[in-house]
């Protein structure tokens, strides 16, 4: 999906697998977050993942396909 200017994204690496499709990943930088999965993606800890959080809350983001 196209990034707006509220958006920006950050890869990080899934650390702990949570229910209904989260995961809580850390950011090169230390930041800890929950984020969501697509449908149907199966996630496992020490994946690397490309993230896309809105500016005005970093503590969720969603994962998405890398560029």
């Amino acid at each position: 999906s196209p990034m707006n200017a509220n958006q920006i994204q950050a890869r990080g690496t899934v650390t702990e697998v949570l229910k209904h499709g989260a995961y809580r990943v850390d950011l090169a930088n230390g930041h800890r977050c929950i984020a969501r999965a697509p449908d149907g993606a199966r996630l496992f800890p020490g994946d690397r993942v490309q993230l896309e959080f809105h500016l005005y809350d970093l503590s969720r983001g969603r994962i998405v396909p890398p560029d």
